[in-house]
């Protein structure tokens, strides 16, 4: 049985659904929190067999308070500009080297840009000795106000429940 913490950043609430079909996918084998980056822990709780991150990709990477600004500036809820994201939480949080990690994050289908939340997110989770259970996963929506691509909360839930398999 697995006890795993989703934590997610979303502007738009597309990596909200996201996280929460990702958590669907990994209740079917254990306990799942799963909580918004402002709230999260600054110590990661003991028990917790597996931690998933995500957030949606900013400027070719993990949000900032500048991009947060913008995404604001697009209609996002107000609070959020003020928030800290995944970047902060990652690079502040308490968490043993033991624990087992996953990223994924929300991208804009078109037009193909590089760059990614979710690796950059891995990357910097690895440097700090954590060991990743799953490569970086992108979901992706119409724009950037836009919906999900239709089929990405099944895959999530799928993508979920493949990483405590």
């Amino acid at each position: 049985m697995t006890n795993a913490l989703v934590v997610f950043e979303s502007m738009f609430g597309n990596t909200q659904a996201v996280a929460k079909a990702v958590a669907d996918g990994l209740g079917e084998q254990g306990e799942v929190t799963v909580v918004e980056v402002a709230d999260a822990p600054h110590t990661l709780p003991s028990g917790v067999d597996l931690l998933v991150v995500g957030g949606p990709t900013h400027a070719f990477s993990m949000s900032r308070a500048s991009t947060r600004k913008s995404a604001v500036g697009q209609g996002a809820d107000s609070e959020k500009e003020a928030q800290p994201g995944i970047r902060e939480w990652i690079s502040a949080v308490a968490i043993s080297p033991d624990v087992p990690v996953a990223t994924f994050d929300t991208k804009v289908v078109k037009p193909h840009l590089p760059g990614s939340a979710a690796h950059a997110a891995d990357r910097t989770l690895r440097h700090r000795g954590l060991r990743h259970v799953a490569g970086p996963e992108t979901f992706y929506v119409t724009g950037t106000t836009g919906d999900l691509v239709d089929g990405e909360l099944s895959r999530a839930k799928e993508w979920g429940s493949a990483l405590i398999r």
